[in-house]
């Protein structure tokens, strides 16, 4: 009988020795389970499986490439993927994930990262490789190497040689979601994944009989360090699918979480949301939800009212609200800054929205009447653990706020990354940050420098917004969260979690911004009344003018791949008038000039 190593491991180990020890311990115990189209078993992976097929990748990378150099991962959903990643690890080679290519699709993205990262070896799959070598661009021709990880031979295994890493040794590139010319490798190394991966076991509460079920990219931070490196870890199944078939159908989702008996799961809180619109209740026969203690909702802002929409929806099914973990969160810091602890309730703080304009902190008294007007209702992102500490900053002085005003948020700790890839200048201004002399009489630091806005209220982190998406019309401060969410709440043909709010300079002075998406089930809505009725409620709410109101067609919104609004991509797009106009709003929108107007 196998012994099974289910207890945390200790930091000073890597990733890498810990899939080792399971391999010896655990060889075949299953480590992976794919689900091909969401629904349908696939291939899975044991423990000794993967650790063969990682060190057969390995020894055939060791055999080409020296120690340290940069190897690109272009893989699709699948395991695969999980194999050449460790593969990279167990060679000493810093492994970059990103998206598979599709037909037609631009390579831009995956171009910047190559000519950033300059990668000596491109993985993926003996199915996509010469569908991508069919369509290489100059950039990705210049690589010196391309192979199928899939068609390494498993005796390759007895050829690999331990590399000798550490904890300050560099473990993958992670390429932070913007706009595609200038994506950021954050240099994550494998003493900042032992912490984090330490960390998010603490707060949520793994132990060898917990089930993760996973449908997040493994390219974004969330899906690589909590969907396939944390399993690992803690020693506990995982079952994996297609981002897109839970997009195309969500129900997959929790019938996966039923079926499997699924104990955690993570999401943006658009997935939730999106579970709410679109699965319906002849879908949910014989679902059941009791078995998930912990619902991570992270990567973008977390909104109440989707967290009681889907408890109230799913709670006939078994799911309980308490199961919540709201986090926050990002690349620079590995994964997890702060977070909720599993089976700890969600909490949330009603904040005077005009206080909050002028970077005040002014709590109301609830959601009752006409408060919900004035207010603004945040949700909690719990407390940082783990020598993680949390400071709110003035970005001007470079000083603590006082606890009743709304700062920068700096991070320091063992979970905050190496800086960016080939950054020097960037590196010290937003991983080199230093807290000034605030009366008493020391210097602080290094920090983070998150570009997140938010205050700290019992020790539990509230974020606010995000500092340069702050909309500054005549000296007053108005957070394009606040807008968006009054703008979609207006009329039920507009898309929930797609609206964009920004300022543009027009004769020198700024104006408001709105962008929307329709909804294309909604039937036949007049656009010159949904603009009116936007128009209405951001003047009413927000006693601000609306400059320019643009309907877009579903999908028109730029979002960063774990489903966050890019704003400042928005807003170029609006001003080159390079956007996907509603159909229906021919008549009444135009190019012009510099931009978009309405007639």
């Amino acid at each position: 009988m196998e012994n099974q190593l289910s207890e945390p491991v200790a930091d000073s180990l890597t990733v890498i020795d810990i899939l080792r020890r399971r391999a010896i311990h655990e060889a075949s115990r299953r480590a992976y389970t794919f689900l091909r189209d969401g629904m349908t078993e696939g291939e899975s992976l044991s423990y000794g499986e993967l650790d063969q097929q990682a060190r057969a990748i390995a020894a055939m990378l060791q055999s080409i490439v020296p120690k340290g150099e940069r190897i690109l991962l272009l893989h699709p959903p699948g395991l695969d993927f999980i194999s050449a990643f460790f593969g990279c690890l167990y060679a000493g080679l810093v492994a970059i994930p990103a998206y598979s290519p599709r037909p037609n699709r631009s390579f831009s993205r995956i171009e910047a990262i190559a000519r950033d990262a300059q990668p000596s070896v491109a993985l993926t799959t003996s199915d996509l490789l010469p569908k991508i070598q069919a369509q290489l661009s100059p950039q990705l021709e210049s690589l010196s190497h391309w192979f199928a990880t899939d068609c390494v031979a498993p005796s390759l295994e007895e050829r690999w040689k331990d590399p000798g890493i550490g904890a300050d040794s560099l473990a993958y590139l992670q390429y932070t979601s913007g706009s595609t010319a200038t994506p950021k490798g954050v240099m994550v190394g494998h003493g900042n994944l032992m912490r984090n991966l330490r960390d998010l076991d603490e707060g949520w509460q793994h132990t060898s009989d917990s089930v993760i079920v996973s449908w997040l990219p493994t390219f974004h931070d969330m899906g690589l360090v909590y969907g396939i490196l944390e399993p690992v870890y803690r020693g506990f199944p995982c079952i994996l699918m297609p981002p897109a078939s839970f997009l195309q159908r969500p129900i997959r989702w929790l019938r996966a979480i039923s079926d499997y008996k699924g104990t955690h799961s993570a999401a943006p809180n658009f997935a939730y949301e999106l579970c709410v619109r679109k699965i319906k209740s002849d879908e949910c026969a014989n679902l059941d939800l009791s078995s998930w203690v912990a619902a991570v909702n992270g990567a973008e802002p977390v909104r109440k009212e989707t967290l009681g929409r889907f408890t109230q929806a799913f709670q006939p099914y078994g799911f309980q609200g308490s199961a919540f973990c709201p986090g926050y969160g990002l690349a620079e810091a590995t994964l997890k800054v702060s977070a909720v602890r599993s089976m700890e309730t969600p909490r949330f703080c009603f904040v005077e929205k005009a206080a909050l304009e002028k970077g005040q902190v002014r709590f109301g008294v609830g959601e009752n009447g006409d408060a919900r007007q004035r207010q603004r209702t945040l949700v909690g992102c719990g407390r940082p653990a783990l020598g993680t500490k949390v400071a709110i900053v003035n970005p001007a002085s470079l000083t603590h706020c006082q606890p009743d005003e709304v700062g920068e948020i700096w991070v320091s700790g063992p979970s905050v990354t190496q800086g960016y890839w080939n950054r020097s200048e960037v590196n010290a201004s937003v991983f080199g940050a230093y807290l000034g002399d605030d009366g008493t009489r020391s210097v602080q630091g290094p920090f983070l420098r998150t570009g997140d806005l938010g205050f700290l209220n019992d020790g539990e982190l509230f974020i606010t917004g995000r500092l340069k998406d702050l909309i500054i019309i005549r000296g007053q401060n108005h957070y394009p969260e606040d807008i968006e969410r009054t703008v979609e709440q207006s009329h039920p043909a507009l898309r929930p979690g797609c609206c964009a709010a920004f300022s543009v300079d027009i004769d020198n002075e700024e104006r408001l911004i709105v962008m929307q998406e329709v909804e294309r089930t909604y039937r036949n809505p007049d656009p010159e009344e949904l603009v009116g009725v936007i128009r209405q409620a951001v003047a009413e709410i927000h006693d601000l003018q609306a400059y320019k109101v643009v309907l877009l067609n579903p999908g028109g919104i730029l979002k960063t791949s774990s489903g966050k609004i890019q704003r400042q991509a928005c807003r170029a797009n609006y001003l080159t008038g390079t956007v996907d106009l509603w159909e229906k709003t021919a008549g009444i929108l135009r190019l012009a000039g510099r931009g978009l107007a309405d007639e």
